[in-house]
């Protein structure tokens, strides 16, 4: 998923554009040429020999001891959320231009050195309730956090401020921890879609129902969705079920309410599931989306209710419209843009469950998608809306992932 830089428009757009897309944790990256705006920092006050010791940190910044206690990032209260600190060790000409650099939440903010040292930091007022994903871009290179052990592919890690709320079942993986992968592999070369990809299945405690994870990969490489879905099974927070990791080859063309990608799924892909060899279920199919991918979800479920009647969609593009993505802000029209539209001219989804969730803190995207819950449900639908403390990001959305598609199972 492309990353935004700017304002909140932008972030949104960034990230579904089909030049910004690459593969998981590993291209390179530019850093920017000049010091972006960035929300506002102090210095902390040196107090004795320990600086950051509102952060739990002892020593003189850039001493062996200090270096050897460092376990950031690390939140301390302000202005009813928090302030959290970062730390980078590294030279200064190295690190003349690094920047630590935000999933869609923030615009990048620079890096500051401590008095000469080998200490570089970054202290980021958040607000109450936010998990984001981020990483350093440092030269040409990102990397993940060193002083984090919660990571989310190769070059990125995540941080979660004290009060947000728990993710159960998500293992903590580093940026150098390999996630499990499905034995299953399905070589799919598609005639409606063109080109050939590979499509990964997993029966979660001995496979049931399908469960079509659009951005398939993300969903294994980023964040490992087999090890999560397979803790909750064996919790009893989810029936049996079988994943199907589906890649996006271009995010906008396949998800942005085309009948292409859908009669390809029912006519191409599912029967190469059905004959995989791994149980499934393919009468209660449960479709997971977020972003474009949500919006692709709710059309099939309008367009091909035969196919889907199950839904868990996290923060929709319900912005979306033809010719959106092109204007100077297409977060700007119509509200639920074209799925609202679809809407309005009359649908039957009583046979739909469908569950909502978006980031709180994403706040361009609330009237669009409060709409389109609203005549979802209004179309007949068995609806479940909910919030998660986040803004436009995976690493907010896992948790509603596991717990929606339990629901929409029930």
């Amino acid at each position: 998923m492309p990353w935004g830089r700017g304002d909140s428009t932008s972030e949104y757009v960034l990230r579904l554009l089909p030049d910004g897309e690459r593969p998981p944790g590993h291209a390179p990256v530019t850093a920017p040429r000049h010091r972006p705006e960035t929300a506002p920092q102090h210095t902390p006050a040196a107090d004795g020999e320990s600086p950051f010791a509102a952060f739990g940190l002892p020593g003189r910044p850039g001493s062996d001891a200090f270096w050897a206690a460092a376990r950031t990032p690390a939140s301390t209260p302000a202005d009813g959320g928090w302030r959290t600190l970062f730390l980078w060790r590294g030279s200064e000409a190295v690190l003349d231009e690094a920047v630590l650099d935000f999933e869609s939440w923030s615009p990048p903010v620079p890096l500051r050195r401590w008095e000469g040292t080998d200490c570089w930091y970054a202290e980021v007022p958040m607000p109450a309730r936010l998990r984001v994903t981020y990483r350093f871009l440092v030269g040409d290179a990102a990397h993940a956090d060193p002083f984090n052990p919660v990571g989310a592919g190769a070059d990125r890690s995540v941080v979660a401020t004290p009060d947000a709320p728990p993710q159960p079942h998500w293992p903590s993986l580093g940026p150098d921890d390999v996630p499990p992968l499905p034995r299953t592999r399905i070589r799919w070369s598609s005639d409606r879609l063109g080109g050939r990809r590979t499509v990964r299945v997993h029966p979660v405690g001995g496979g049931g129902p399908v469960v079509l994870l659009l951005d398939g990969d993300d969903w294994l490489y980023l964040h490992p969705a087999v090890t999560a879905f397979d803790a909750a099974a064996a919790a009893g927070d989810l029936p049996p079920v079988t994943l199907v990791f589906l890649p996006a080859k271009d995010r906008e063309a396949e998800f942005a309410c085309r009948p292409e990608l859908w009669e390809a799924v029912r006519d191409e892909l599912l029967p190469l599931v059905a004959e995989s060899g791994v149980p499934v279920d393919l009468e209660r199919l449960v479709v997971a989306g977020q972003s474009l991918g949500g919006l692709s979800a709710l059309y099939a479920a309008l367009e091909f209710p035969e196919l889907v009647s199950r839904v868990a969609c996290q923060s929709g593009s319900f912005w979306w419209a033809p010719g959106a993505v092109d204007l100077p802000d297409p977060l700007g029209g119509p509200v639920g843009g074209a799925i609202a539209e679809r809407l309005r001219r009359g649908a039957d989804l009583s046979r739909l469950r469908c569950a909502f969730d978006v980031g709180e803190h994403e706040r361009p995207m609330l009237p669009h998608c409060e709409l389109t819950e609203t005549l979802t449900e209004q179309a007949g639908a068995t609806v479940r809306v909910s919030r998660s403390a986040s803004g436009h990001d995976r690493a907010g959305w896992r948790h509603a992932l596991l717990r929606d598609v339990a629901w929409a199972l029930g």
